[in-house]
């Protein structure tokens, strides 16, 4: 689809891929290069638009854009969406293979199960790795406790023996591959497997998760605000969102969107889940310099033995 944007608009986009929401932050503070336009989720957006990251969007400009569903506006990384632009949503949870996982997964608590040693992936990234310890214990994925983060810690040092890896965009393939038996992954990776892979199935365990939302931000330092304003609308076109969503296995926060998708993909509640599943959920929030602790744990919890 961008090969259609560029021939839309006579222009060359160059696209860069990063591997966690963290990773894409050094990135664009880094300087070496110059970005106009980045899809970072919920709580870096509100980070970045605290430290002035983030140009102000024009919505007439994004005609397209009144096609979103209004449960996706207006959330409390981004009140009122003067910075971003929804694009893609779903859960935390479980990836799994049915064949090989031979006990319910509907509790975090199987991910310290000893029968899947070495058989678990967890994913890279503090914030989501947390989330399971933290809601075992019952706190939020939002604390600031150290002292319910140092027991989700403790939680996390003694599940290592049982952890093959802790990935990031490659723990489904070593799911759908058999390396694993289950992963910590998000919503989106079940869809981009469960077609070709019909024994996986995805779970978000019974006390409760992350719902996550990437959006479009335009950066204030790019010189190319308006074709960023294109780029945007066109991802917001019913056609072009279509084929993304069908693509990519996301869901989608456009409903004229959703409606054309198959039957089998609209009902299935691992990538549109119930409203249950959602109120059971919460959303991260940015936790400004507090960030730096959490760093410090994570980077404590991989160096355990």
């Amino acid at each position: 689809m961008i090969g259609d944007f560029e021939r839309e608009n006579d222009c060359k986009v160059i696209y860069s891929l990063y591997s966690s929401n963290e990773e894409m932050y050094v990135k664009l503070n880094q300087g070496t290069e110059s970005y106009d336009l980045a899809c970072p989720s919920d709580y870096m957006i509100e980070r970045m638009a605290g430290e002035g990251l983030l140009a102000e969007l024009d919505m007439a400009r994004i005609p397209n854009s009144k096609g979103i569903d209004g449960k996706f506006l207006d959330l409390p990384f981004d009140r009122g969406n003067r910075y971003s632009l929804p694009y893609m949503w779903g859960t935390l949870g479980i990836l799994y293979d049915r064949e090989t996982v031979t006990d319910p997964v509907d509790s975090w608590s199987i991910l310290w199960n000893e029968k899947y040693a070495k058989k678990i992936g967890m994913y890279n990234s503090v914030r989501d790795s947390l989330v399971p310890p933290l809601k075992l214990l019952g706190y939020s994925v939002n604390t600031t406790d150290r002292e319910e983060l140092a027991r989700a810690q403790r939680m996390l040092i003694d599940q290592k023996d049982l952890v093959l890896v802790y990935g990031e965009d490659n723990l489904k393939e070593m799911v759908s591959g058999g390396e694993l038996d289950m992963a910590l992954v998000y919503s989106g990776d079940y869809g981009w497997v469960a077609e070709d892979f019909p024994n996986l199935a995805y779970a978000v365990p019974r006390e409760g998760s992350n719902i996550w939302f990437d959006n479009w931000v335009i950066l204030e330092s790019s010189e190319q605000k308006d074709l960023a304003h294109k780029f945007l609308d066109f991802l917001c076109r019913e056609d072009i969102a279509l084929k993304n969503a069908e693509y990519i296995g996301f869901a989608s926060p456009l409903p004229r969107v959703v409606a054309r998708l198959d039957e089998e993909t609209r009902s299935d509640e691992a990538i549109y889940p119930a409203a249950e599943v959602i109120d059971n959920c919460e959303v991260y929030t940015d936790l400004g310099a507090f960030n730096q602790v959490l760093d410090r744990l994570w980077t404590e919890v991989k160096a355990a033995k």
